[in-house]
């Protein structure tokens, strides 16, 4: 295997397998450092994480697939994720991913509630939120990064 996690995230893990009843628990915060380390979760990685929790490669795949915040490829673009539920729809997000998808340089996602209705619409770049967008707000976030 090709991916190894760096020694300070072998000893994360084994702070958090005292937290923990079974080692299962830990497929996600495995999955959290693995992409942090890498920039996206690997085949390799995944095979680690399944060593490490005790849990079955295909588990941790499907995991992994299952949640729209892991990467299982390597993100070329600035990856913008904009929330497509009821609220944002109605405050203008069909709006903003129609502007962001004139851009070339983003990846744009639209991606089940990002859990700020209140703030709606909402996108949300790394681990960032913007909120109350605009289309110049938008470009103003871009501008920025």
């Amino acid at each position: 295997m090709s991916f190894t996690f760096t020694p300070e995230n072998i000893k994360t893990i084994a702070k958090l397998k005292t937290r923990y009843p079974k080692p299962q628990a830990l497929s996600l915060p495995c999955l959290w450092m693995a992409q942090y380390q890498e920039g996206f979760i690997s085949i390799d990685a995944i095979d680690v994480i399944a060593e490490v929790t005790e849990t079955p490669a295909m588990e941790i795949y499907r995991v992994a697939t299952f949640y729209s915040m892991f990467h299982l490829q390597p993100i070329t673009k600035k990856r913008v994720m904009v929330c497509k539920t009821l609220s944002c729809k109605l405050c203008g997000s069909e709006e903003i991913l129609a502007h962001l998808s004139k851009r070339e340089d983003v990846l744009v996602e639209e991606v089940e509630c990002l859990g700020s209705c209140g703030s709606a619409p909402v996108m949300q770049i790394d681990d960032l939120y913007y909120e109350d967008l605009t289309t110049q707000k938008v470009d103003a976030v871009l501008e920025q990064l």
